[in-house]
């Protein structure tokens, strides 16, 4: 297969297709709620399946263990997987170091197309000119919109972190807020510190920015708590993930707090928080069109030699908002894990 990159511009336009696949795990860490119960819940509806010949793709992120976030990539991969009649290899570590060396098992494994996150891009540089050495065509998701055409990706599927940030900077003006606290789950995370970054930028009040250990949610319950009783000023606290918007619901009401809460990002359980009000609004970036749009694109690329974005822009899946206004329409397909 001739896997020379040729710059095209074409859109691809996303197909719905919810029948999710099993994914065969190499090493690594993955989401915990992956497997039989992904195809279950994906199981919907049907776009029916490419007759086009037998490839694998490795998609490999930096997701944490447990965090509903990248189940619901998993499952927009899965989905895009079944219906193009692609084996795919998912797995995940929050270690860049760890994430490369994945990158490199796939290189290894001679997978037909790689689909990776860049959260910490230094880390994967010389692993993705592996890839390209080898002839093996590299997609991009999620996180690395600044820097995947330096390194040489075909195309890239996610939002802008900056426009988001700046997104929700401007929503806290129009909410009347005085002061924010930006919580960072992951120090160095380029991704996370764009969002903050961005928020500073076009909030008119003031912005503090707090660091947490995201993978000990009791530590992050307790450290946001102390903040707020520490600065009874704040009267948003901004969170970067779902997860930690819930938990920052209890810190407020444990630091006796009137701060409300805003976030990036959705769950299920974050559409009920906004439905009962604990939630003023949050982010969305389509965590299960970016899994989908980044296998579709390497099928797509194979077998018809598209590009997407013509390999000079990115697909940008967010930002978008969702309060109380929207969310009703929203909550029904978060439901299935799939927002």
């Amino acid at each position: 297969m001739d896997r020379t990159f040729h710059p095209r511009s074409r859109r691809i336009a996303p197909l719905v297709a919810t029948v999710a696949a099993s994914a065969l795990l190499i090493a690594g860490c993955s989401s915990s709620s992956g497997g039989k119960k992904s195809e279950e819940d994906g199981a919907a509806a049907s776009a029916g399946k490419a007759s086009t010949p037998r490839m694998t793709i490795a998609m490999v992120t930096h997701a944490p263990s447990g965090d509903t976030f990248w189940d619901i990539v998993r499952k927009g991969a899965e989905a895009a997987a079944a219906k193009d009649n692609v084996k795919l290899v998912y797995s995940s570590n929050p270690s860049a170091g760890e994430q490369a060396n994945l990158v490199q098992n796939a290189i290894d494994q001679k997978a037909d197309g790689i689909a990776i996150t860049l959260a910490k891009p230094d880390a994967m540089k010389d692993v993705v000119s592996k890839a390209k050495s080898a002839g093996i065509p590299v997609v991009g998701l999620n996180s690395g919109v600044s820097d995947w055409k330096k390194l040489g990706l075909m195309e890239f599927f996610g939002q802008d972190e900056t426009v988001a940030g700046e997104a929700l900077g401007n929503r806290l003006n129009s909410e009347g807020a005085k002061k924010a606290v930006c919580v960072i789950q992951e120090q160095g995370n380029i991704g996370l510190t764009q969002r903050c970054d961005g928020v500073k930028k076009t909030f008119s009040g003031k912005t503090e920015t707090l660091y947490v250990n995201g993978t000990d949610m009791p530590s992050v319950k307790s450290t946001i708590t102390a903040k707020l009783k520490q600065d009874s000023a704040i009267d948003y606290v901004v969170t970067l993930g779902a997860p930690f918007a819930l938990t920052a619901v209890q810190s407020v009401g444990d630091a006796g707090s009137k701060a409300k809460i805003a976030t990036f990002d959705l769950n299920k359980d974050l559409t009920t928080a906004i439905s009962k009000g604990t939630i003023q609004f949050a982010v969305d970036q389509q965590p299960y069109l970016q899994g989908y749009l980044a296998i579709d694109s390497l099928w797509l690329y194979k077998n018809n030699g598209n590009y997407s974005g013509g390999g000079e822009q990115p697909v940008l899946t967010g930002p978008a908002f969702v309060d109380k206004s929207n969310v009703g329409s929203v909550a029904k397909f978060a439901a299935k894990g799939t927002r």
